[in-house]
């Protein structure tokens, strides 16, 4: 059931419906019932994994509570990583560790049969279970009290807006809500429209049209025309942008609407001024997950240098295996890594170096920086989204050789043009006055003629989209 589709508007408004005359305890039973049809719908059969996770990690979490002894602490919340990672490795990772052994083997010369197992991935496995990883660490390091009540901690892991593809929201934000009574208000009615809104356009208007030119563009075999290249890499930069960053809205306005806040997961990532910034605008839930339960417990930047770009590796290596099991994903968390590393090791000698003083010279050296960081981060999505390294160095080769605009080149640099400059429009207002939020407050003079215009075309995404719903990008991770 996909939120830009007809049955997920009659559904949400089935519970929505039932949710404003429920009281607390009721809403959070119908909304857990809810959660848990919205997942089955996917498969039933994966709901299982759900309750397996839910199961272990709630009573993991009242036997931290109970003892002190380190120990028992640590088997207790190394037996939560076991089990959740070991679901998630034989669901996602099996067959890709299996595969790529099978090639290693033959590489020197031995016969071996791969062993791989024909099951689907379920959807929204890797959200979850770092959500449910999250809760069992914070009991451990006493950041949270446990939950002592199974209804309200398996609503925080089946929570329907944000289940599937995120936010990976932290429980000491989220279960706080869940166990307290929810008074819904007109403004946070009114910012959830607007979010669910705004990010349907992002998936329908956005993302889906540049689905249209990137796949066209990626299936092509062969040499490629370097315009052709560039315009596909720029297109697969706002699709997935469009695409993941719409589900976040979207989720997050179905929250509101519940009386629910969950956190904000892009901010901007396309306007960020060096890859550390970057990192702190996408997918802020995955990297400050990966922040707080991974690279600070490696060690963090506290033993130098070295040590510091061995745990920044480490961790995008490990980011860019959590997106899929592929080793293009593996080579894009390296190449993230390793210029998060250089960044690390250049962003001092560079402040030094140059420095401007006057307006404008720190504005051309900020738009300088952000125009160059959106060109590595979309060197990123080419390893990202291509097939193969020898995709990636088609492209390249293409990009480096051989430009022809020819009449598709320029039809898909019109589309892409068309389609993306609205987004741009909206997205460097809210840059330029540091509010993400500011068209809900600007002046008549600019919220009329940019709200009527940003309306007509929500109204034709409804009318394109929900008819024929495609699936958001990120469902497969």
């Amino acid at each position: 059931m996909l939120f830009n589709s007809l049955e997920f508007v009659l559904f949400f408004i089935t519970v929505f419906t039932a949710y404003i005359f429920l009281q607390h305890k009721s809403q959070n039973r119908m909304l857990l019932l809810a959660s848990y049809f919205f997942y089955g719908c996917w498969d039933w059969r994966f709901l299982a994994l759900i309750w397996v996770s839910t199961a272990i990690d709630y009573f993991l979490g009242l036997k931290l509570g109970q003892t002190e002894n380190k120990r028992s602490r640590k088997a207790l919340v190394v037996t939560s990583l076991c089990v959740n990672l070991g679901i998630l490795g034989l669901f996602k990772y099996f067959n890709f560790f299996a595969d790529s052994f099978q090639i290693f083997a033959q590489s020197f010369g031995w016969d071996i049969d791969s062993v791989t197992l024909r099951i689907v991935l379920p959807v929204g496995i890797s959200f979850y279970t770092f959500q449910s990883l999250g809760y069992v660490i914070d009991v451990y390091r006493k950041d949270i009290e446990p939950s002592r009540n199974l209804e309200n901690f398996a609503l925080y892991i089946a929570f329907f807006p944000q289940l599937v593809a995120g936010p990976i929201e932290r429980a000491s934000r989220l279960l706080p809500q869940i166990s307290s009574p929810r008074i819904l208000n007109k403004n946070m009615m009114q910012q959830g429209v607007v979010l669910i809104l705004w990010g349907l356009f992002k998936k329908v208007i956005i993302a889906d049209n540049m689905a249209a030119i990137v796949n066209v563009i990626f299936a092509t075999e062969g040499p490629i025309n370097g315009a052709q290249a560039l315009i596909g890499v720029y297109a697969f930069a706002f699709q997935i942008y469009g695409d993941f960053s719409g589900y976040s809205d979207i989720a997050r306005g179905l929250a509101k609407m519940l009386g629910i806040n969950i956190m904000r997961n892009f901010n901007l990532p396309y306007f960020a001024k060096n890859v550390q910034d970057f990192w702190g605008r996408w997918h802020i839930s995955l990297s400050t997950w990966l922040r707080d339960y991974l690279y600070i417990p490696l060690g963090g930047n506290r033993n130098g240098n070295f040590k510091t770009c061995v745990n920044l590796m480490l961790t995008m290596l490990l980011g860019g295996l959590w997106h899929g099991a592929a080793w293009t994903f593996v080579l894009w968390g390296a190449f993230h890594g390793a210029v998060l590393c250089v960044y690390r090791l250049i962003k001092e000698p560079l402040s030094y170096w140059i420095n401007p003083k006057s307006t404008f010279g720190i504005t051309l050296w900020t738009w300088i920086r952000v125009i160059f960081m959106f060109h590595l981060v979309c060197f990123g999505w080419l390893i990202f989204r291509a097939e193969s390294m020898a995709q990636v160095n088609s492209f390249i080769l293409g990009m480096l050789t051989y430009w022809d605009w020819d009449w598709d080149t320029v039809r898909y640099l019109n589309q892409f043009c068309f389609y993306v400059a609205p987004l741009l429009l909206v997205q460097l207002i809210q840059y330029v006055k540091k509010d993400m939020n500011y068209l809900y407050y600007a002046p008549q003079l600019v919220r009329v003629p940019v709200g009527a215009f940003l309306t007509g075309i929500v109204m034709v995404s409804l009318l394109v989209g929900l008819p024929n719903a495609t699936a958001f990008i990120y469902f497969q991770f």
